[in-house]
């Protein structure tokens, strides 16, 4: 990209000084009442390593941590909204969801939202909807145990929206066993992101179009790389 690309990891916070992290550009902690807090630490550990396997693939991109879950891995859906509307107003180009909620209550309020970034998350895990994966403003992604981690795979909707597969391993920790590391669709959400982060990142010549974000960016995601030229 022609200005450096942001990415909000919205979750429980970050340990910026771990060496799978290495530093974030900020962040922020929204409180279950809605204001806002600067201690983003991650006291759960969830989102450091979702940050983590965005870090490895797109170690240029600024990743700035927004921090809804406290005590537990959950939130109401004014500290999610307020979460996204936060990542909007401070320039983030990608935000990354690994989590949701299936409550259709939450359908309208979650529709109106993220207007100028691109919202990454879970579409359908295990018949469960998840919102707002399931939405038209949101890019969602699926589970595929079958896909390795440094690729991912599309097919299409009814109604002909693209659907992304990837991986749900995390980043490798040494000497721990994958089946014994945190796993599922939190990271295959992470992984995507982290993979069209790479590409962006990549390429000196996108230009973010904030108008139009999503459905420009997936158009962008549809055309093949170039590949390198043999001499």
């Amino acid at each position: 990209m022609k200005t450096p690309l942001r990415i909000a990891v919205i979750d429980s916070g970050v340990h910026a000084a771990h060496p799978h992290v290495n530093g974030v550009a900020g962040g922020v902690s929204i409180l279950p009442d809605g204001t806002e807090d600067p201690d983003y630490v991650d006291r759960l550990g969830h989102g450091t390593a979702v940050t983590a396997v965005i870090r490895e693939k797109a170690p240029a991109a600024e990743i700035f941590a927004v921090k809804v879950f406290h005590q537990s891995l959950a939130t109401n859906i004014q500290s999610l909204t307020k979460a996204i509307d936060w990542s909007a107003r401070h320039g983030m180009h990608l935000v990354n969801l690994s989590l949701g909620t299936k409550n259709p209550e939450h359908e309208e309020v979650l529709g109106a939202t993220g207007q100028g970034i691109v919202l990454i998350a879970a579409h359908e895990d295990s018949e469960v909807r998840w919102l707002p994966g399931s939405l038209p403003n949101a890019l969602p992604v699926t589970l595929d145990w079958s896909c390795p981690r440094d690729e991912y795979r599309t097919s299409t909707l009814p109604g002909g929206r693209t659907l992304f597969h990837a991986s749900g391993f995390p980043r490798p920790i040494p000497g721990v066993s994958p089946e014994k590391n945190l796993k599922g669709i939190s990271f295959a959400v992470a992984n995507i992101t982290g993979l069209i982060a790479r590409k962006l990142c990549a390429d000196s010549e996108f230009t973010w179009p904030a108008t139009t974000a999503l459905p420009s960016l997936l158009r962008y995601l549809e055309t093949p790389t170039p590949q390198p030229t043999r001499s």
